[in-house]
């Protein structure tokens, strides 16, 4: 633990990564708990400029904006890590079986991914969601990592194909470890940073889909989530009123920021994973 946080303090950009980060873990995992939700409507303060009473100012309805924030990125971010994770998951697995295995199975998983690949991802995704009732958060998570695992798929293949050649993984496999050992406990590690900040990126796309299907209407979330501000901003045509700059522009900013906080913290991932690094460091 020590030595993760020195080397964050060799990365300046990667430690505000991480601490915006926390930030934003506890302000909608422990924030709802400190701030409740304003529901109440208004109608003598809609598009209220910032106060004290209302740091943020408030929206269409006169509720608060502030406690809309708090509120509303739990289920954003709870998809964005899931579809993350399983598409991770997959992409890694199918990969990784796909070099050490080879033969039809390598052409036929690499056959998919190339399929999959040739369709734009999210005009199938809106499709999909057209034609699929997608009324759970883990729904959507699924569904998002089912489209996105061959974008990761094709360079774990490139790194495992390299990997198998070395001396360790060649003895591995001599000595007869089976498959799962071999993936694991020799090849994996040895991937462990790649992984990871493909998994932190992978977030990011996931949001932007989740942001893209809710502001066409095609997946149910929350009027205090974060993509369905936006998406209320404009069809209620918030967008052609001044005073209610910051009722569009909070959640925009709430995105950005924590998708800054994670392409930073990445930056600094590959030294903090890979000892290599930093011992060569010291």
């Amino acid at each position: 633990m020590m030595s993760f946080f020195r080397t964050l303090r060799r990365h300046p950009s990667g430690l505000l990564g991480f601490l915006g980060i926390i930030f934003f873990l506890l302000m909608v995992l422990v924030g709802p708990y400190v701030i409740p939700l304003d529901t109440k409507v208004k109608v003598d303060r809609i598009y209220s400029p910032p106060s004290l009473q209302h740091p943020l100012g408030t929206d269409h309805q006169g509720r608060d904006i502030l406690s809309q924030i708090v509120h509303g990125g739990a289920d954003l971010l709870y998809v964005a890590f899931l579809a993350s994770l399983l598409s991770t998951m997959i992409a890694v697995v199918l990969g990784a079986l796909s070099a050490l295995i080879g033969g039809r199975v390598d052409s036929l998983l690499t056959g998919i991914v190339d399929v999959i690949l040739t369709i734009p991802q999210f005009p199938l995704l809106a499709v999909l969601a057209g034609f699929v009732q997608l009324d759970s958060s883990t729904g959507i998570a699924i569904l998002l990592a089912l489209l996105s695992w061959p974008h990761l798929m094709r360079p774990i293949r490139s790194q495992v194909l390299s990997l198998k050649e070395r001396d360790y993984v060649e003895a591995a496999i001599g000595l007869d470890l089976g498959t799962r050992h071999i993936i694991f406990a020799e090849i994996l590690p040895n991937m462990a940073s790649y992984i990871i900040i493909h998994f932190i990126l992978a977030m990011t796309g996931s949001m932007y889909a989740q942001i893209g299907l809710v502001f066409l209407g095609l997946v149910p979330f929350s009027s205090s989530n974060w993509a369905t501000m936006i998406q209320l901003a404009w069809v209620r045509g918030s967008i052609f009123f001044a005073d209610s700059v910051y009722y569009i522009l909070a959640p925009i900013a709430a995105i950005s920021l924590f998708q800054l906080s994670l392409v930073s913290f990445s930056r600094a991932l590959d030294e903090i994973v890979n000892p290599r690094l930093r011992a060569g460091d010291a």
